[in-house]
């Protein structure tokens, strides 16, 4: 992975300034990733980075905030599959930044995939499959998805703050998304997404989505091609064996920083063995 490592060293320059954000650009519109070096940093100077990388901010409901930009990573201790950030949600990021203020001292690599790899592996049968749309089914706490909603509504700030009218403006202006509302204020969700789509900073089809990640903090998905049939287990096992022959690891050191496209590129995670271990995330849409 040496080719996608930005050095300070070599930059010549210990601070993520304009010429470095540039170069960050040409790796993820060639690579679709990129991993920042021995840079001085911390996390007001990531929160910088992620909002000059994307126009506007996303979060994923479930996690901590750390800033107005940032959250923190905490998905437990097993393997993570890999996954675009937030992808069974309307508004999925274009860009992900990682932030290794410490790094563990084994294990807990982030493992990286091309989709377009994944893609190009496919036999004539699983691109045609795969470049279905998908719906996603999955039922939402009250909790979580009056949190996200308080997030990509621009009218309201905080959860307490949604109303119908809220549910009904945010359904209107994303369009193949459905819901219903249940009795205990939980919300059974759908959405149509592409398991095979373009990348929002370079086009070219990737096998780029969610279906090999994890449901840590969510109930697990439902996933139902247009064809009518839903996707099994031995199908999910499948795609996990072709991803993982186009996968790269992370070994993350002190203060380094991975930005990733996020419409193009899987991220996922080896097992934690050393918990003291601190990970941090910015993300949003060009």
């Amino acid at each position: 992975m040496t080719y996608n490592v930005i050095r300070a060293s070599e930059a010549g320059a210990s601070s993520v300034n304009p010429a470095i954000l540039s170069a960050v650009k040409e790796h993820l519109n060639r690579d679709g990733w990129a991993l920042l070096r021995g840079f001085d940093l911390d996390i007001a100077s990531f929160s910088g980075i992620t909002s000059q990388l994307c126009k506007t901010i996303t979060f994923d409901p479930a996690r901590e905030n750390t800033d107005k930009n940032t959250q923190k990573v905490d998905a437990g201790l097993g393997p993570i599959g890999l996954h675009i950030e937030n992808g069974n949600t309307p508004v999925c990021p274009d860009v992900v930044a990682f932030y290794s203020t410490k790094a563990a001292f084994e294990g807990s690599q982030t493992t990286i995939c091309d989709g377009r790899d994944v893609f190009a592996a496919f036999s004539k049968a699983q691109k045609e499959r795969w470049s279905q749309r998908m719906t996603v089914t999955r039922t939402l706490p009250e909790a979580l998805w009056k949190r996200y909603l308080a997030n990509e509504h621009p009218a309201i700030s905080e959860p307490e703050e949604v109303r119908q009218e809220h549910i009904l403006q945010f359904k209107a202006s994303i369009p193949d998304q459905d819901f219903t509302l249940n009795e205990d204020g939980s919300l059974e969700y759908r959405i149509k997404v592409s398991p095979v789509r373009p990348s929002s900073l370079s086009n070219g089809q990737a096998f780029a989505n969610a279906i090999l990640g994890p449901s840590h903090n969510y109930e697990p998905p439902v996933y139902t091609l247009d064809d009518g049939s839903i996707v099994t287990s031995d199908e999910i096992e499948e795609l996990r064996e072709i991803a993982e022959t186009c996968t790269v690891e992370i070994n993350w050191q002190d203060g380094d920083v991975a930005v990733i496209d996020n419409t193009r590129v899987m991220h996922g995670r080896r097992a934690i063995k050393d918990k003291d271990r601190q990970l941090f995330i910015g993300m949003g849409r060009l």
